[in-house]
């Protein structure tokens, strides 16, 4: 139960040693990095190919949408939700997050 103590590789041993005597040096991460990596993480979807999708659809679920487009849940989710108070499509069943949608006639 208890096992062996991991013992400190070779170039462990030596780091630990040599920051035993000096400072630490503090690396700073630069907020505006993450926020750049954000914007870049977004992708809208055509409202042409997005409609063109839900056509070919059975059952329209945010995860079954989002395989076939090749995007993000969130965007999927948004982008469902935005056809939803235009009254394209409306939710039939389902709970919390696992909606399923049907087009409107």
């Amino acid at each position: 139960m208890g096992g062996n103590k991991k013992k400190p590789s070779q170039s462990n041993a030596s780091k630990s040693q040599e920051n035993k005597g000096g400072k630490k040096e503090e690396v700073k991460k630069t907020p505006a990095s993450k926020t750049q990596q954000k914007q870049k993480l977004s992708v809208l979807i055509e409202e042409a190919q997005g409609l063109k999708t839900l056509d070919s659809m059975k059952a329209i679920t945010v995860h079954s949408f989002a395989r076939a487009l090749g995007v993000k849940i969130s965007v999927a989710n948004n982008f469902l939700k935005n056809l939803e108070s235009k009254n394209i499509i409306k939710s039939i069943g389902g709970y919390s997050g696992h909606r399923i949608y049907q087009k409107s006639k």
